[in-house]
C-alpha cells in the first residue's frame, strides 16, 4: 500500500480531506479565530504566510515525507484547521501525527479527539504501523495535556528540539502510542468522544 496517497477520512463531525491549495482562504478565517499565529510556542501560520504553509505540506507530500488534510466541519462543510501525518517510515511502520492547528471556536470540542481518532484508526488498522508519534513544545500545556488525554505515553524530551518564529530555541515533549497499545486507547477515544458529544465530559 502507498502510504502517502490522499485519502478522505469521515468522522460524525469532521471529514479530514486531502490538504489543497484551494482551502487557503477558508484556513485563513479559521487561524483569525483568536489570531491563533500570535501563541509563539505554536506552529500556527499567519494569513499572510497560509499559502505558502499549503505549499510547503504539499511539497513535502511529493518527497514522500508527510501527508497534510484539511479539517472539514460537516455542519457546515467550511475547513477549520490542519492536521498531518509526517516522518513517515513505512519499512519501519512509524509515523507521527502533527503540525495540527483548529480555529480557537473549536478547540477543548470533540474535534480534536474525532480528528486522532480517525487518525490512529487508519494507522493502525490499514497502514499496520507499530508506532505512531506526537509531539508538543514544553510549553504549549494545552497540546501535552490532550495528547495525554489519548493515552499516549511520553517518551521524553528532545532539549532544543526546534527554533520558534521568535528565535527562541525549545524543547519538545514526544509521546508515542504502540499498536499493542490500540485497543485500549481506541476505547478510550471512543468513550470520550461519546461523552464530549454529549456535552457531559470535560475536554
Amino acid at each position: 500500500m502507498n502510504w502517502l496517497a490522499p485519502i478522505t477520512l469521515a468522522g460524525k463531525h469532521i471529514t479530514l480531506v486531502p490538504l489543497a491549495i484551494s482551502h487557503c482562504d477558508d484556513l485563513i478565517e479559521a487561524a483569525k479565530d483568536g489570531k491563533l499565529w500570535e501563541l509563539w510556542y505554536a506552529s500556527v501560520p499567519s494569513p499572510d504566510e497560509m499559502l505558502n504553509e499549503i505549499k510547503r505540506r504539499l511539497d513535502c507530500q511529493s518527497k514522500g515525507t508527510m501527508l497534510p488534510f484539511t479539517v472539514i466541519d460537516n455542519e457546515t462543510k467550511i475547513p477549520i484547521g490542519m492536521t498531518t501525518y509526517m516522518d513517515i517510515l513505512p519499512t519501519n511502520r512509524r509515523l507521527e501525527i502533527g503540525w495540527t492547528w483548529y480555529r480557537k471556536s473549536a478547540q477543548k470540542t470533540a474535534v480534536n479527539t474525532e480528528c486522532k481518532l480517525l487518525l490512529l484508526t487508519y494507522a493502525f488498522e490499514t497502514l499496520g504501523c507499530n508506532v505512531v508519534r506526537l509531539s508538543a513544545n514544553f510549553f504549549n500545556t494545552n497540546s501535552r495535556r490532550a495528547i495525554e488525554r489519548l493515552g499516549a505515553k511520553l517518551d521524553g524530551i528532545l532539549r532544543s528540539h526546534r527554533i520558534m518564529r521568535n528565535g527562541v530555541s525549545c524543547d519538545f515533549c514526544t509521546y508515542s502510542i504502540l499498536s499493542n497499545e490500540w485497543p485500549a486507547v481506541k476505547a478510550n477515544l471512543e468513550t470520550r468522544l461519546n461523552y464530549e458529544l454529549s456535552a457531559s465530559y470535560p475536554v
